[in-house]
């Protein structure tokens, strides 16, 4: 999958002519995720035209009823982010696991941040045990090569989200860093149990 960011305070913002641009590139290659922080139906409209997303990724504070609302209306899977610092934070996941198709772990941002996520923090992945969804589980939040590989064997999680760590600088990635994380995921997968990365 690859993911275009619609949300202007992020350094990793798209604009709706450079989505239209690299669609055409990655059309055939891979998934491609739109993600938005509490957009309306306006902007989502705007949004689906340029890119043509596979999966909408909600990474604000959009309820289930939201969800299940935007997953109806464009009638495309739908992955939604829940910020996750400690583990009372969990209970909100039965609200969203028959909403969306997907629920993506990621950090909670401090209170003084000006966006949701991308921030390159992790959190404690211990706190997963017992609380996975009866949804496939995307795991976010400060992923990098190093840690990448211990992050897999904590969690047993399908499927993983990097962005800043594979990055020179916010905003502009590296494809080096991106060979890398790639191929120790991989390996890293290949490793685990079965039964353990297999989807609830």
């Amino acid at each position: 999958m690859v993911g275009f960011v619609f949300f202007p305070p992020s350094p990793r913002n798209v604009t709706l002519d450079t989505a239209r641009a690299l669609a055409a590139r990655v059309q055939g290659r891979a998934k491609k995720v739109a993600l938005s922080v509490d957009a309306d139906d306006e902007q989502l409209t705007a949004i689906v035209s340029a890119l043509g997303p596979d999966f909408l990724q909600l990474h604000g504070t959009e309820s289930p009823d939201r969800v299940s609302s935007v997953k109806a209306r464009f009638g495309l899977p739908v992955i939604k982010a829940l910020a996750i610092e400690v583990k009372d934070d969990f209970a909100q996941v039965k609200d969203y696991a028959s909403a969306g198709d997907w629920i993506l772990f990621d950090a909670k941002a401090p209170a003084n941040a000006t966006r949701p996520g991308g921030l390159g923090k992790p959190f404690d992945w211990a706190l997963l045990s017992g609380a996975i969804p009866g949804v496939p589980v995307i795991l976010s939040g400060g992923l990098n090569v190093e840690n990448i590989a211990e992050a897999l064997k904590i969690t047993h999680v399908p499927a993983v989200d990097v962005s800043s760590g594979v990055e020179i600088s916010p905003g502009k990635k590296d494809a080096q860093k991106i060979r890398e994380f790639i191929r120790v995921a991989r390996q890293t997968h290949v490793r685990l149990p079965y039964e353990a990365m297999s989807e609830p």
